[in-house]
């Protein structure tokens, strides 16, 4: 490797953990987060101009910091001198620049934490659609580029840059200020945020198209923002409640599949490969969730990180506590009741107490409109029957769940269990 591609790797790396906080402080000058980034990307061409001659600066944070500062001081240099109005004012602005950054040291402020945050909750604005929400903050919060975050959900890079570009403009329409929302209104934005993280860290772990059933990267990066607003926000329960679900969830993730990307189901996995540190790491967020809800309960997410925490802690699959992660559906289904949740606590009833009990509440999900697409619920269902013996029913099943689902890899999976269902049903000529 030369020293310029060694130079290039490392601004890449500062810029995918500092970009954020380069946005969020630029757009507190400036109220505007589209002008923020456009800053903010400024700043790093310029690192990409000046780092390879001259070598790395001491602190490349606060390098890029201090220079996308500069191009905002600007910005309202030009600002004020397009408006007379701001003329009488006398506004010293070389003073400004000098408050702004006086040197390298200090220019990265003490409040970066309150403008991250800022940023978080004007990226996930409802005023935004959730396709919107979550490329606008994969892009200004995950530091990804606009290539990156249409590889990752399979979508054209036109599209995904034009979500962005629309996103910033609605923003900027809307006139949405660049501030922490009003008590009254928080709760509702934090749910935003909290959806849009677990939307990203849902698509990389089972990946709804594409020939890959994991996109690990994606993880990371929802687990990164989520550990983020854990830190910005130490006493919201349900901030905590996602940390947990994540890195529970995600410390399968070298189990999840064989060594050619096959998929491998909860019950095969291989625990001793499951991530020792991410399970302690979701324990002790599920912990401090637990402490904060006092005696209100769990919410949703720290529901289900509470169910994953039951996987967690048994040695083998047949250790697993499913009465109470069937008790624990039963609650998230009174708490926040979905399709998807019931189908879920189907699986768990089955596990429980039999096949037969979770087959009747599958059943009664056959006719609800918004699983009429999802692979997963013919999915359950064939596995529910190979349980109960009825395996030409099951081939049914899984062969419709293969025509829905848009990953090739589960499509394949589905097609072999479709496959061994027939097997069974037409043993070949020679064991009849």
């Amino acid at each position: 490797m030369t020293q310029a591609d060694a130079t290039h790797r490392a601004i890449e790396a500062v810029w995918r953990i500092e970009s954020a906080k380069l946005i969020a402080a630029v757009a507190r000058m400036l109220r505007d987060v589209g002008q923020a980034e456009e800053l903010a990307q400024d700043a790093l061409v310029a690192a990409l101009e000046q780092w390879p001659l001259k070598g790395l600066p001491d602190n490349p944070a606060a390098w890029l910091m201090t220079t996308a500062k500069r191009r905002a001081i600007d910005v309202l240099r030009q600002r004020r001198m397009a408006d007379d109005k701001h003329e009488a004012i006398g506004l010293d602005l070389e003073a400004l620049g000098e408050a702004f950054v006086p040197d390298f040291s200090d220019s990265l402020d003490d409040d970066i934490g309150d403008d991250l945050l800022r940023l978080i909750f004007t990226a996930c604005h409802p005023v935004l659609s959730t396709e919107a929400r979550v490329a606008l903050t994969l892009r200004l919060l995950g530091g990804l580029s606009t290539g990156e975050i249409a590889r990752a959900f399979l979508v054209p890079e036109p599209t995904i840059a034009q979500r962005i570009v629309r996103a910033k403009r609605t923003l900027s329409e809307a006139r949405v200020p660049f501030e922490m929302p009003q008590a009254a209104e928080r709760a509702e934005r934090l749910g935003s945020v909290l959806e849009v993280i677990y939307l990203v860290f849902n698509e990389g772990y089972s990946a709804t198209a594409g020939d890959d059933w994991m996109r690990p990267g994606l993880c990371e990066d929802a687990m990164r923002l989520g550990r983020v607003l854990a830190e910005l926000t130490p006493d919201e329960p349900e901030v905590q409640g996602l940390l947990a679900l994540m890195e529970i969830q995600a410390s399968r993730t070298a189990a999840r599949t064989d060594a050619k990307g096959n998929p491998i189901l909860l019950p095969d996995q291989n625990r001793a490969r499951w991530d020792p540190l991410l399970i302690r790491r979701g324990l002790a967020a599920l912990a401090r969730a637990e402490a904060l809800t006092a005696h209100e309960g769990y919410g949703p997410y720290a529901l289900q990180a509470a169910i994953a925490a039951c996987h967690a802690r048994a040695l083998t699959a047949d250790d697993t506590d499913w009465p109470r992660i069937a008790a624990l559906y039963d609650a998230l289904s009174q708490l926040a009741p979905s399709p998807v949740v019931e189908l879920n606590r189907a699986v768990a009833l089955a596990m429980a107490f039999g096949p037969s009990a979770g087959l009747e509440l599958v059943d009664a999900l056959r006719e609800e409109p918004a699983l009429a697409h999802y692979h997963l619920l013919p999915s359950v269902r064939g596995d529910l029957l190979v349980r109960l013996g009825r395996h030409a029913e099951a081939r049914a099943e899984f062969e419709r769940a293969a025509a829905l689902t848009r990953n090739e890899r589960e499509r394949v999976f589905l097609l072999s269990r479709a496959a061994d269902c027939r097997r069974v049903v037409e043993p070949p000529a020679s064991l009849q």
